[in-house]
This record gives C-alpha cells, sequence and structure tokens, in this order.
C-alpha cells in the first residue's frame, strides 16, 4: 500500500479519539459548567464522531486519495476539538477551531470525491 497514511494506525488513532471522547463528556458533564460545559461537549461530539468514522473508514481506503481525506479529517478534528477544550481547560484562545473546521469539510468533500470515483 502506496502512501503515508497507514490505514491501521489511522484506524487505532480513530478509536483511541472515540474514547478519550467519552471521557472528555463525562468531565464535561461532572467537573465543567457553563460556556466550559458547552465547549467540552461539543468537543467530545464531534471528536466521538470523527474518530468512529476514522476507526471504520480507515481500513475501507484503498487510494491516495482517500487516505489523505483521512488524514485531513484527523488533523481537523485535532484543531477543532483541541481548541475547543483547550479553551474550556486552559484558558487557550479558540483560534484554530475555525480552521480545524474547514479542515473538517474538506476531508469529507475529498472523500466524497474518492467514493464518487469508485
Amino acid at each position: 500500500m502506496g502512501g503515508s497514511v497507514r490505514p491501521r494506525p489511522l484506524a487505532g488513532i480513530g478509536a483511541a479519539c472515540a474514547a478519550a471522547a467519552v471521557a472528555l463528556s463525562a468531565y464535561a458533564v461532572h467537573g465543567a459548567e457553563g460556556e466550559a460545559q458547552m465547549r467540552l461537549q461539543t468537543a467530545a461530539m464531534y471528536a466521538f464522531g470523527h474518530g468512529v468514522a476514522l476507526a471504520v473508514l480507515a481500513t475501507t481506503v484503498s487510494r491516495r486519495t482517500g487516505r489523505l481525506a483521512l488524514a485531513i479529517l484527523l488533523l481537523g478534528m485535532l484543531l477543532f476539538c483541541g481548541s475547543l477544550a483547550g479553551n474550556a481547560l486552559l484558558g487557550w484562545p479558540t483560534a484554530a477551531a475555525p480552521f480545524g473546521g474547514v479542515l473538517l469539510i474538506a476531508g469529507w468533500l475529498l472523500l466524497a470525491i474518492d467514493f464518487l470515483r469508485r
């Protein structure tokens, strides 16, 4: 399999992101309030959904375009969710969230193109 994005590690990373999302959601419910709770729940929701998608889809894509799309999804998820969680937990700015969101959209569109070209 060519390309630098390998399916098994990407699937494992996706599963780990889903697990982290469950923990983040639990912390949001039991340890956060107000705006922080909302940001953590949003981050958890996106991390869980995209983590599961990566875990499942990483083993199904075979072309470079599909693997690139999944790598873009992972980067977008890390930037978007990390920015929201970093803000809620550490007071970091959320400046990376919009860029992460754009990458999520781009990753899904590239994946759609890859699937439609099959």
